[in-house]
């Protein structure tokens, strides 16, 4: 007969943490805790709290960047996994002190500090920079569509919102027809309940579409055609991907070849990423410059090209 190791899961094991040495030298968490504490200045969020005197201490901005860094890290964007992160990773746990934020102030400094943000990417670059991780010597750029809160059911020109609204009228016009003629014959109060919930549903969609496109212009490309709006989020837009159509955006990245490190980085709301070249360039040269890399990164660039123009011109037949 076979034989199985004997365990029992009512045994209790009591195993001491010390967060200070989950995060291990020439780890992702190490490099990211070092560059939050040392290397950067997070003064820049002081403005946002008025709580010297009164009021309740406010979560340190440093532990929240450090926790959603690190979750981004891992591919995890919602701030419900991320609370759940500090609550159950070791790691996320050791990164927040275990102070455990609840998911609406990680979504509350997502959203609201953006530009401070933004702003520490340059002085994570020119740290970068004076580490010898950015060659400057080639830039390669690339894009990535990226699903948007909203459905493609809200999108469409003009026109066709138009169409849609007159659609959902008729479609609540037959239940109100089909309402009256039912009065003295039928029922069946559940279902009596359920088309009039469906009725105050189709009678929201309309008023909701005639409403945004009272207030909003028609969107155009680059041609002056009218191109399909959405009502929810007019900045994204229809995209093709290999998984079908999505309604999104184009997220477009400029990355150094020395390390692979972003140097630049953006979301448009369209397919087109060539469109979008001048904005590329102008924000790489804007980011370099702040952050010390080179104030005028692409000229050794053009002396390049002209010196290859000038190769390239036949000598004068004498």
């Amino acid at each position: 007969m076979a034989r199985y190791k004997e365990y029992s899961y009512e045994q209790i094991q009591m195993l001491p943490v010390s967060f200070e040495k989950q995060i291990l030298p020439g780890s992702f968490e190490y490099t990211l805790s070092h560059l939050i504490d040392d290397q950067i200045d997070m003064s820049l969020f002081d403005d946002h709290y008025n709580n010297d005197d009164t009021g309740a201490p406010a979560y340190d901005p440093a532990i929240l960047l450090k926790v959603v860094l690190f979750a981004y890290s891992r591919g995890i964007n919602s701030s419900r996994k991320i609370e759940k992160l500090c609550e159950e990773n070791i790691i996320c746990m050791a990164l927040s002190a275990d102070t455990r934020p609840h998911f609406t102030t990680i979504a509350d400094f997502i959203s609201s500090r953006n530009d401070e943000i933004a702003s520490l990417f340059t002085m994570i670059l020119s740290v970068c920079y004076s580490q010898g991780l950015i060659g400057k010597n080639m830039f390669a750029i690339d894009g990535c569509k990226i699903s948007s809160n909203c459905s493609k059911e809200w999108s469409g020109a003009k026109e066709e919102l138009l169409a849609k609204s007159k659609k959902i009228r008729k479609s609540v016009n037959y239940l109100l027809e089909k309402h009256k003629k039912a009065d003295l014959s039928w029922s069946d109060q559940d279902q009596r309940e359920k088309e009039e919930k469906a009725i105050k549903k189709l009678n929201a969609k309309s008023e909701k579409i005639l409403g945004w496109l009272d207030t909003h212009e028609e969107k155009r490309g680059s041609l002056n055609q009218p191109i399909k709006s959405n009502v929810v989020d007019n900045d994204s837009a229809k995209m093709s991907t290999g998984h079908g159509v999505i309604q999104g955006y184009n997220g477009i990245a400029a990355v150094d070849d020395k390390h692979q490190l972003i140097v630049w980085a953006e979301a448009f709301g369209d397919a087109n990423e060539s469109g979008h070249l001048p904005e590329i360039l102008e924000g790489l040269e804007k980011n370099c410059r702040e952050s010390g890399i080179d104030k005028d990164v692409y000229k050794k660039i053009f002396i390049w090209i002209r010196s290859s123009i000038h190769l390239s011109v036949p000598p004068a037949i004498p």
